[in-house]
């Protein structure tokens, strides 16, 4: 089993480096979905960067980013 305690991650948004601290399933999941769109780790991070609010954190913003993909994806294959 991942290790379900958030550990920092190394990012770099327009140019400056930063960090998020994610759990081991989150982190992974970001990469996937960066991966299935063909963006790198980096550009992903910057687009919900961009278009998450003042009031939520960037870690807190990609944990609901992967979680929204999913349901989203679950909602599309129950459809079917």
């Amino acid at each position: 089993m991942t290790d379900a305690r958030p550990r920092k991650r190394s990012l770099t948004l327009k140019g400056h480096q930063t960090s998020v601290s994610l759990e081991d399933p989150f982190w992974i999941a970001f990469r996937d979905i960066a991966q299935e769109r063909g963006l790198a780790v980096n550009a992903l991070a910057a687009q919900i960067d961009a278009e998450r609010g003042l009031d939520c954190g960037l870690a807190s913003a990609i944990r609901v980013f992967v979680l929204n993909h999913y349901r989203m994806a679950a909602d599309v294959s129950g459809h079917d």
